[in-house]
């Protein structure tokens, strides 16, 4: 098998980052755009020791599976990559990835993973265009999302799975001003909000009931309808926490999680990078919380390298504590720490799934163990994997 041959492939499954994946050779040959149990011709692309790349050239026998995507774009943009395959069976093919994942790391056990779903179109309140500064000829758009495995950006005129109110912005983008000063920008809507860095930057939503004031320029999750079933699930597992110790939310953000169940314990610690995520996590504690908590919150403007030495070591015992880093997972020296010396119950809210298993390896050596596991469809359409893996000390 060489770069150029065409090969006629039996797909078996999905891989972690998307692309349908079939044996040959003693190779796994990972194709992009195919789906489960399909037969398909394909051109070997890449060759390495281990495995192969080819291109989809054509489908001879299709997948049950397989549907035609609602979205003019897919397969030009670089958005969604399994737009494809029907909804249902996208969530089973995350749960097998997942599932596989700790299998392999040995960390799994007999858990049942329990499947969260979202809608699968117009779930997207959160995202991130960037900027044509000059339009293709006949074209007016100034502004698109980067195109499939290419940083160039191409124009759209209508994205299914944002939400209704980007969606009436992309369907007049040409009178939409974007940012003089930036080369990408956020947007933001859900109701009769809509924020954009460069507009109207600053606002509040209400979430489960709470009023939650956020900035398009900082990160906020991107499916409320996820974030609302996520939230209701982190308060069942801090009803099992110790409530006369103080609760810790690390990777805060615009302190939601705080927001939501802080009030149930006496203090609250909150730690975030961001500055102006800490300050808005400091307005939202006072809009949702008692003034006591509030009044005993500390906030720390640090990055999470820092917080083994300035929070960790000093020694504060915490009866519950949720954690939701970015894809590359905790720090390993915090990581290290919050396993000797975390609480008896710890949430883990993960969107990268090799980072979460590596992390569980850490945190199960320190003594934890793997309660449960939930999965969140925060992105259909797409590979990406969202969970919630609640430790607990053994």
């Amino acid at each position: 098998m060489s770069v150029g041959d065409v090969v006629k492939l039996k797909l078996e499954g999905i891989a972690s980052g998307g692309d349908a994946f079939a044996k040959l050779d003693g190779k796994t040959v990972f194709v992009a755009g195919g789906a489960p149990c399909e037969f398909a011709l394909c051109r070997i692309m890449e060759e390495e020791n281990t495995w192969s790349r080819a291109v989809l050239l054509e489908v001879i026998e299709p997948s049950l599976f397989r549907v035609d995507a609602q979205c003019s774009f897919f397969g030009k943009c670089g958005g969604c990559n399994l737009a494809h395959i029907n909804y249902d069976a996208q969530l089973k093919l995350k749960t097998s990835i997942l599932e596989d994942y700790l299998l392999r790391s040995g960390e799994y056990g007999s858990l049942e993973i329990e499947i969260f779903p979202s809608p699968p179109w117009e779930y997207r309140n959160r995202m991130q265009f960037h900027c044509l500064r000059q339009a293709k000829e006949g074209e007016s758009f100034s502004f698109g999302l980067k195109g499939k495995g290419t940083n160039e950006v191409i124009a759209i005129s209508d994205c299914p799975v944002a939400v209704p109110g980007i969606r009436a912005v992309l369907d007049l983008a040409d009178s939409f001003s974007i940012p003089i000063d930036k080369d990408r920008f956020t947007v933001f809507a859900k109701d009769d909000v809509f924020l954009s860095e460069g507009g109207q930057e600053r606002g509040k939503i209400k979430i489960l009931g709470k009023e939650i004031t956020l900035d398009a320029g900082v990160f906020f999750q991107s499916n409320c309808c996820m974030l609302e079933k996520l939230i209701t699930e982190l308060e069942k597992v801090a009803e099992i926490a110790d409530k006369n110790l103080p609760m810790a939310d690390f990777y805060s953000g615009v302190g939601t999680f705080a927001s939501f169940l802080g009030g149930s314990f006496p203090k609250v610690f909150l730690a975030e990078e961001n500055k102006c995520a800490i300050g808005l996590a400091r307005e939202n504690l006072r809009n949702n919380q008692s003034e006591a908590v509030c009044a005993n919150a500390e906030c720390f403007a640090l990055r999470d390298i820092e917080w083994q030495r300035t929070i960790m070591q000093a020694k504060t015992k915490f009866g519950f504590a949720v954690v939701d880093p970015p894809r590359a997972g905790l720090n390993k020296k915090f990581a290290l720490s919050l396993s000797l010396n975390g609480p008896e119950i710890l949430a883990y809210v993960s969107c990268d799934v090799s980072s979460l298993v590596r992390d569980a390896k850490i945190l199960i050596s320190g003594g934890y163990r793997l309660r449960e596991i939930k999965l969140f469809d925060f992105y259909p359409q797409t590979a990406h994997i969202e969970s919630l893996a609640v430790f607990e000390r053994s």
